[in-house]
């Protein structure tokens, strides 16, 4: 038995088969050809680059069926470098110049387009893998074989491969693809994006699974907690299988609860949102109980697309979230680009450490033309609904004044132009750094709410990346600065009468219910899955349990005393969450 550790980016615990998936490897040969050949040559590619076009076109409209249309996005790429006459050109004129077969040609000068990636920033690997899908996308249709694919395999099994192509991961099939695993990858590759979307537990960044791994063995993968089990025993098994069993069983005695509120047991009314990615997730939010969407990162309207989305797009997108909420809040975060998200792609010289640097708001007021036209988009929709504006990473006010400042001036300009929208929408902030919540109550004289982001709040208190599975056991919102911030943003909320709600993977935990609500939190914002398990929680406690919690955790000097008092506590009371 062999346990691998890495970074869990869809949760949930499966049991199956390995099946180790080799990326479609051709042998081309140096061939050359007779003059006469050429243009027979490049016909044959011409035939090869349509019937790939094709394939691109149907997978990417059977995934905008599956997962949504901003998902299917990820294939814009293929689509933009299959459609590109100057690529074209490029091929055929190979054939012609060096009198070499298509195949050559397509790898010659495939080849030297994924070179001009290689030394770009880490995102920009997503585009090296897209041109290698590509090439053996164009390879498979001129050699005549049929493609390798993860929807026909007839049994149950977990992928482990060193790498996803975004074609592969999302031909997924869920009746049989009950798990994916591989070397690469981190939190935001189109691999974990497109996995969770598909609710097929995944794990990135386990380094060397491949080489651990082989078709045929048994494996345990645990998305919740980032670990990959290998050929496990008799008793990991048992351990496994009950609480995959317990899991099952509980999810779907929750089912009930989808239609009742979220009260605490001496009436102590809760608000639980959902967080989303995509529009058509919010469907999700509202079938599991939420309230309405408390965290919308419309920065998924960016990733996975070759070209900026615009003002029409992002308006059409926001106005079906809102639609589908009909009259319940719909919080809308403006972009969160930066660090590993977009940006550093697209930078000729990329920042040596970027979760430093220009992200987020930062990043929005250099480059005005688009964030206004992300707020024209927003206040435009507004007329739909309930929304409401937050900012992300905000550290100082005058950042977030200049933001209010370009927020009036959008207004403005649409009230000249005679159009629709609601002036007066509510504005709030992510609280994600400590210099934020040390200073909340001057913001707070400022906004009309706070959302904490303990995922960046964790990381800047604590120094910890939270993306790294090296330092993963140092990241923990368990540790009591991150509890004293948490505290003292929700009791100046308390103080200023403006709502605080925590919309950061804290939120969708059981095992920091009971502390948050001691700690005065009444609004909770998570993943649309764990909608239920939270509101189980809430309505099996009182407020004065919730209360002593606080207290005690609050006599605790470290993380692991926190931790194990708070996964204790919450077992006692939802034992088929935690194993018993």
């Amino acid at each position: 038995m062999k346990q691998n550790r890495g970074i869990g980016v869809s949760p949930g615990i499966t049991i199956a088969e390995v099946v180790v998936l080799g990326g479609e490897e051709y042998d081309v040969p140096h061939q050359e050809i007779a003059p006469e050949a050429v243009r027979d040559e490049q016909d044959r590619l011409t035939a090869a680059i349509k019937k790939s076009q094709k394939e691109i076109f149907d997978l990417q409209e059977s995934t905008a069926g599956k997962i949504g249309v901003e998902a299917a996005r990820i294939f814009d790429f293929h689509v933009g470098l299959l459609l590109d006459k100057l690529l074209l050109n490029r091929f055929c004129s190979t054939i012609d110049q060096e009198r070499i077969a298509a195949e050559c040609a397509v790898a010659k000068v495939l080849g030297e387009y994924a070179k001009e990636f290689h030394d770009m920033p880490t995102y920009l690997a997503e585009r090296v893998k897209d041109v290698y899908d590509i090439e053996e996308r164009l390879l498979r249709n001129l050699s005549g074989r049929e493609p390798q694919t993860l929807s026909d395999l007839g049994r149950d099994v977990i992928v482990v491969a060193h790498d996803m192509t975004p074609s592969q991961t999302a031909m997924a099939d869920r009746r049989h693809i009950r798990g994916i695993a591989i070397d690469a990858g981190g939190a935001t590759s189109h691999t974990a994006i497109v996995a969770k979307a598909l609710g097929i537990p995944a794990i990135v960044g386990l380094e060397n699974i491949t080489a651990s791994a082989a078709s045929g063995d048994m494996a345990i993968l645990d998305g919740n907690n980032g670990l990959l089990i290998l050929n496990p025993d008799e008793d990991a098994l048992a351990k496994y299988k009950t609480i995959a069993r317990q899991q099952s069983d509980f999810v779907h005695s929750l089912d009930s609860l989808c239609r009742l509120p979220a009260i605490t047991r001496d009436g102590h009314e809760i608000e639980l949102f959902g967080n989303i990615e995509f529009p058509e997730e919010v469907a999700t939010v509202l079938t599991k109980g939420g309230g309405g969407v408390g965290l919308y990162r419309t920065e998924f309207l960016y990733l996975g697309r070759d070209t900026a989305p615009s003002e029409d797009d992002q308006y059409e997108a926001y106005c079906h979230v809102i639609r589908e909420c009909n009259s319940k809040p719909v919080v809308i975060r403006t972009l969160d680009l930066g660090a590993d998200k977009y940006t550093q792609e697209r930078a000729r010289n990329p920042e040596r450490n970027p979760f430093l640097g220009c992200r987020s708001i930062r990043y929005c007021l250099q480059n005005l033309p688009m964030f206004r036209q992300q707020l024209r988009a927003i206040l435009r929709a507004s007329v739909e609904g309930d929304v409401r504006i937050l900012f992300p990473l905000i550290t100082n006010l005058t950042e977030l004044r200049q933001a209010k400042m370009i927020v009036r001036d959008v207004c403005e300009d649409l009230e000249d132009e005679g159009i629709d929208h609601n002036p007066d929408l509510s504005i709030g902030i992510m609280v994600e750094v400590p210099s934020v919540a040390l200073q909340a109550d001057a913001f707070a004289r400022e906004v009309d709410f706070f959302s904490i982001g303990t995922n960046d709040l964790t990381q800047y208190t604590l120094a910890v990346d939270r993306v790294n599975e090296r330092v993963a056991p140092l990241f923990t919102p368990s540790h009591p600065a991150v509890l004293r911030l948490i505290r003292e943003v929700i009791r100046t909320g308390q103080q200023h009468n403006i709502p605080v709600s925590l919309c950061g993977e804290m939120a969708g935990s059981p095992m920091y219910t009971l502390i948050l609500l001691g700690l005065g939190l009444r609004r909770f914002s998570c993943a649309p899955p764990m909608i239920p398990e939270i509101k189980k929680m809430i309505r099996s406690v009182t407020i004065q349990q919730a209360m002593e919690v606080a207290r005690q955790v609050s006599r605790f000097d470290t993380d692991a005393e926190i931790s194990n008092y708070l996964r204790a506590t919450a077992r006692k009371i939802m034992p088929e969450v935690f194993g018993g």
